[in-house]
């Protein structure tokens, strides 16, 4: 399958196929999921990268300088290795498997991603996901914050044969203790072979995406690396034909368009010019002990 199929050959259930693209940040390759020309935002969440998997190591180590963003939240989360985040609050904090970073930008924060050089010594498999969350119009010049929620933090529950993590939001009565501005859903679900899960319409717009592993949405056999973007109120039934992992993303509509402009999301043009022109001239706050930056693109 990929996002130039008939709409009449997808599976019930679905109403988009987005294929990912790759772009490279240095040290590996991302797969891009959003935001896409056919689909900017699904429920807040505007932006969505897969890292990895990819061995690094002191030859290609982890290395995003500091940089800014506005009007949004990142959500870091992995399935393997670590990540060291800074930020102009602070914060240092080591991100794990099935943690969660919470760094919410508002008016502006600025932070790095790095690896420690000690784990590099012994490699590091990094694999997980990087995904956005828009602020709403009344949060989006809010102060910024950061919030870390350990891996047992975060609810933990089997559902037939399914294994699920509620990384946001409430997902079969289970709740995560995730702070979001609007109404969120964002779990991820281990899926054996043969296993099924039934993903309900509880969120007015949701998404589905394999990870890795082959499984089945209405009879039809559905690749990993394709993000389904699901039919509003219609609950759907996946059946894994090898072992999966499935991240599942939505919540309510955003309240109105955003743009998106490198790091910078906003719903208004003239406030992504400003912070284009705030990070050029140096008036976004520092990072703590980090001097090195990302230059504005040209």
């Amino acid at each position: 399958m990929n996002d130039n199929q008939p709409m009449n050959d997808l599976p019930d259930g679905v109403e988009m196929v987005i294929a990912s693209r790759t772009s490279d940040i240095g040290s590996f390759e991302v797969q891009r999921l959003l935001p896409h020309r056919r689909r900017r935002m699904v429920g807040p969440f505007i932006f969505a990268d897969r890292m990895g998997p990819a061995m690094l190591g002191p030859s290609n180590p982890l290395e995003v300088r500091p940089h800014p963003h506005i009007g949004l939240s990142t959500v870091t989360y992995l399935f393997d290795g670590e990540i060291v985040h800074r930020d102009s609050l602070g914060f240092e904090q080591t991100i794990r498997p099935g943690a969660v970073n919470l760094m919410t930008a508002g008016r502006g924060i600025v932070h790095s991603e790095r690896s420690d050089p000690k784990a590099l010594e012994q490699g590091i498999n990094i694999f997980g996901m990087q995904i956005w969350m828009a602020l709403p119009h009344a949060l989006e010049e809010t102060d910024p914050a950061f919030l870390h929620y350990g891996a047992a933090d975060l609810p933990e529950f089997s559902d037939g044969g399914a294994d699920i993590r509620v990384v946001a939001g409430s997902f079969r009565g289970e709740t995560s203790p995730v702070e979001t501005a609007t109404e969120t859903i964002y779990a991820d679900i281990a899926l054996p072979c043969e296993a099924r899960i039934t993903i309900p319409a509880d969120y007015e717009e949701r998404a589905l995406y394999p990870v890795f592993g082959s499984v089945e949405i209405g009879g039809t056999a559905v690749e990993p690396g394709e993000l389904l973007v699901l039919v509003p109120g219609q609950e759907i039934s996946v059946r894994a034909l090898q072992d999966a992992r499935l991240i599942l993303l939505g919540g309510a509509t955003m309240d109105g368009p955003r743009h998106i402009w490198w790091n910078l999301v906003s719903s208004s043009k003239e406030r992504i010019e400003q912070a284009k022109e705030d990070w050029k001239s140096g008036r976004f706050p520092k990072v703590p002990g980090d001097d090195d930056f990302i230059p504005l693109p040209e």
